[in-house]
């Protein structure tokens, strides 16, 4: 996923782009470096030891950043805005913030951004039956370093619930929407992440991690194996998550599930909720 947000990013003539490092840190640094295969030069800003918030992440980075305005970025959802569409429209309305967000269709999963008639953020809404009709944040903003300036360093705080809140009472119209229709993907359940790893998949028949081996005369459907994998001839396996060093026996049959090796390596199955 980080790779192809840095990619879309370099599309757009980003150039430098700083990671925020928190869990598992090194599966990141692995796979990106310094970004010169993809265009972009890499930093780094290590949220170490405690997790800072969606604020005190930005402003921890803030140093390394060196610039008044870029973009924030969440790490666990793609879509496809324009973000040189985005960044001109920040520029011509003089916002602090700019949120890209679409229209909350699935109002009962995700919080809601109520925007008014030109495009100023009023608020924000929880998820839930109030929040039909707002528009829902898909990760992609436009910000100001000064609306992080004043947080202190290595202090948790977040933006919306926090700083985002404040900005709205006191600097009205400085928190903006750019409405649009774009694609969105998220990884937040098991279901997400196979939805969109497969919306993802470029062949047949699967997205297949390294060093995995599928029999010939196995069957697979809309599903993804990890790492070292190996599939048994006549296995079967529809909308399935195979986790690393899973060996799916011959004939064996899996629906709509997680596949695990257990702590006594013997197969573990969980059924992948809606």
């Amino acid at each position: 996923m980080i790779r192809r947000i840095l990619a879309w990013t370099a599309a757009h003539g980003v150039t430098d782009a700083v990671l925020n490092l928190h869990h598992l840190p090194e599966t990141l640094t692995a796979v990106v470096g310094d970004g010169r295969d993809l265009g972009v030069r890499v930093r780094y800003s290590w949220e170490q030891p405690r997790v800072l918030g969606s604020a005190g992440g930005p402003r921890l980075a803030l140093p390394i950043l060196g610039t008044e305005t870029f973009f924030l970025i969440n790490g666990d959802t793609l879509t496809d805005v324009d973000l040189t569409h985005a960044a001109d429209t920040h520029r011509e309305t003089g916002a602090l913030v700019t949120m890209a967000v679409v229209p909350n269709r699935e109002f009962l999963r995700y919080g809601g951004v109520r925007v008014d008639a030109d495009g100023t953020i009023a608020g924000f809404t929880a998820r839930g039956p109030a929040a039909e009709g707002t528009w829902h944040f898909i990760g992609v903003q436009v910000v100001a370093a000064s609306v992080f300036a004043s947080l202190t360093p290595g202090v948790a705080a977040n933006t919306i619930g926090g700083i985002y809140e404040a900005l709205i009472r006191t600097q009205p119209g400085s928190v903006r929407a750019l409405r649009g229709e774009w694609a969105f993907f998220d990884v937040g359940t098991p279901a997400d992440y196979l939805r969109t790893a497969v919306a993802f998949v470029k062949g047949d028949p699967g997205d297949a991690g390294r060093r995995t081996r599928i029999d010939p005369s196995a069957h697979i459907d809309q599903s993804v194996l990890w790492d070292d994998v190996e599939v048994g001839a006549g296995a079967s396996l529809a909308h399935c998550i195979v986790t690393d060093g899973v060996r799916v026996p011959p004939g064996a049959i899996f629906k709509q599930s997680i596949l695990m090796t257990g702590d006594d390596d013997q197969l573990a199955v969980t059924p992948i909720g809606d």
